[in-house]
């Protein structure tokens, strides 16, 4: 396994020096091997942790992280800017990321067009944002890039945060927007489902049906707008499980009710949704 760190480009919102992060990607790769296939390409994960634009969970992280290798992708988990950052320090950070990845494709052993964006919670709210955003006009806006350098292929969102509505998570929002909390062109853009497009990128999506902390109705609210727009999506309600489950397993609980063994399935029915989609091996 090749497993390294890599700075991205720093960011400096105005406000100063204490609103400086240096983002940053950690490599999960599979390393190549004469016995099985010198040159195999594989998909590749980045993974946005959650905690709501204020921290980055590690449950949410390198469990996810070593779970996607387990299944033959490659991975990396992105590092990326929280508050006091504000937008769109989050979103250039996953932009960096894509470039990056797709840039160094032979480098890290992938398929420049197999780049899935993951995200739980918030961080899903941050993977699904370049997954509608991609092409509207922001990347250019803020970075040295053309659009089709930062698109993502697929996208892998868990019980994430969606919409700015009646079912928003507001710590999430608060955190994202900062003082611009409130400002109805912001809010409406950070409402996920107004942005899809037809050109958002097809949607691995679940989410537990009684969670308390992020209401299901984000990923109806999002499912619905992907059907509108004829993007392929497939998507799992799980009758019960609190939030932040992850991988609902031993391996990234924190306590025993994070533990749900209907639910920790996900990662194997997103491999099939991914090889259906891919035709991968």
């Amino acid at each position: 396994m090749v497993h390294t760190r890599i700075e991205l480009p720093a960011r400096e919102i105005a406000g100063g020096k204490e609103k400086r992060f240096t983002p940053s990607l950690t490599t999960y790769i599979i390393e190549n091997n004469d016995e099985v296939d010198r040159n195999r390409k594989r998909p590749l994960v980045i993974i946005c942790p959650g905690g709501a634009y204020g921290f980055k969970s590690f449950r949410e992280a390198e469990p996810v992280a070593l779970r996607m290798m387990a299944l033959g992708f490659n991975a990396c988990v992105l590092d990326y800017s929280v508050a006091p950052m504000d937008f769109p320090a989050a979103f250039m950070d996953l932009c960096e990321a894509v470039h990056y990845v797709r840039s160094q494709a032979g480098k890290l052993n992938c398929d420049p067009e197999k780049i899935i964006a993951c995200g739980f919670s918030a961080g899903g709210h941050l993977a699904a944002s370049l997954g509608v955003w991609w092409n509207s006009g922001m990347v250019e806006q803020y970075l040295p890039y053309g659009r089709e350098e930062v698109r993502p292929n697929a996208l892998l969102l868990g019980y994430p945060v969606i919409s700015s509505g009646k079912f928003a998570h507001q710590g999430s929002l608060a955190n994202l927007l900062g003082s611009r909390l409130g400002i109805s062109e912001l809010m409406d853009r950070a409402s996920l489902e107004k942005n899809v497009s037809d050109a958002t990128p097809p949607t691995f999506i679940w989410h537990t049906a009684d969670d308390d902390c992020v209401p299901v109705q984000n990923t109806l609210l999002f499912t619905a707008a992907l059907a509108e727009h004829g993007v392929p999506f497939e998507s799992h309600i799980f009758r019960s499980g609190c939030h932040g489950l992850s991988l609902a397993n031993r391996e990234s609980a924190g306590t025993p009710v994070q533990v749900e063994d209907d639910v920790s399935i996900w990662p194997e029915l997103f491999q099939n949704f991914l090889n259906g989609l891919f035709k991968t091996d």
